[in-house]
């Protein structure tokens, strides 16, 4: 009886050793991205993907529904070590002087975000029905537009229709960006404006099922308004989405992949090695990774994390 005592004694100390080494070896992130019907939700499933078959399973991710670039930084007080979040670095700086959405919510705690690996970048969408009769933005006056509520999508194009001379003659409907396509068809709403590298999800889905026109941000827009004129300008290529036959002039935001100093530098070591050489293998099943590329680090305000920052001294990358 005590022999089968001790055996099993042994053997459980046996096998709490093992879980102990497992765990250890074991890497956990939860990673925040965006809405689950955008682009960066899929991103972020691409990137935990990415980071098991990089890792040999050594680390795991898991990827959380975010409400906004603006509430991914705000989360960051209340978060640990294993929390990765997107944001264009813009927001990063806001956050850090209080200013703008974060005046009255600054806290210490946003002095310790550092930046990991750049993602693709925030295309701007203006998105609008063919039967709206909406050709330009000047159009837009007395329809009713689509912002989502609280993304940076919304505030974005809010500040750019508002510069353009529309400033209180177009309805806003503030409600959910996941009702957008839903509301277009049903005649709801006249259009929406969706921030998320192109192809978007929800602009391929409103495409596909009715005709629709994307609006151009072109060199008489970027004149107009100071807000479009700021941000960096990119084509989306014609033949990207159903019906669209001519290139599209709009405005693009980098974005990147953050942790904070309660992260080790092995960890994000490992993280941001990790995605760069997997990076290849995503962008042969999705092309918005084939834009990024090292370049993409001058877009980072503020520090960069020393574990990744010991990965790009290693490959040249700095």
């Amino acid at each position: 009886m005590k022999a089968i005592t001790r055996s099993s004694m042994l053997l459980a100390l046996i096998l709490g050793i093992a879980s102990l080494q497992l765990a250890q070896a074991e890497t956990r992130i939860t990673y925040r991205s965006a809405k689950s019907t955008s682009s960066y939700y899929q991103m972020g499933v691409q990137i935990a993907e990415a980071m098991k078959a990089g890792s040999n399973g050594d680390i795991l991710v898991t990827v959380e529904e975010g409400q906004g670039s603006v509430s991914n930084v705000i989360q960051v007080p209340s978060r640990g070590a294993d929390y990765v979040f997107t944001t264009p670095p813009v927001l990063v700086k806001l956050a850090k002087g209080g200013k703008a959405m974060f005046e009255g919510k600054g806290n210490p705690a946003f002095d310790e975000i550092r930046a990991l690996f750049p993602i693709p970048s925030l295309t701007m969408h203006f998105v609008v029905s063919k039967k709206s009769g909406i050709e330009s933005f000047a159009d837009m006056k007395g329809k009713t537009i689509l912002l989502g509520k609280g993304s940076f999508g919304a505030k974005e194009g809010a500040k750019y229709i508002n510069e353009l001379g529309l400033e209180g003659q177009v309805n806003f409907a503030e409600v959910e960006l996941s009702n957008a396509v839903s509301a277009l068809k049903n005649g709801q709403i006249d259009g929406f404006v969706t921030a998320g590298s192109y192809p978007a999800p929800n602009v391929v889905e409103a495409a596909a099922s009715m005709p629709v026109k994307l609006l151009n941000l072109g060199d008489a827009e970027r004149a107009q308004s100071k807000s479009v004129g700021k941000r960096k300008q990119l084509i989306i290529p014609a033949g990207i989405y159903a019906g669209q036959d001519q290139d599209v002039s709009t405005t693009t935001l980098e974005v990147v992949a953050y942790a904070t100093t309660k992260m080790s530098d092995d960890t994000a070591y490992q993280l941001t090695k990790t995605y760069w050489e997997e990076k290849a293998k995503m962008g042969a099943a999705n092309p918005w990774w084939n834009g990024v590329d090292k370049s993409y680090l001058k877009a980072i305000i503020g520090p960069i994390h020393p574990g990744a920052e010991k990965y790009y001294k290693e490959v040249g990358f700095l």
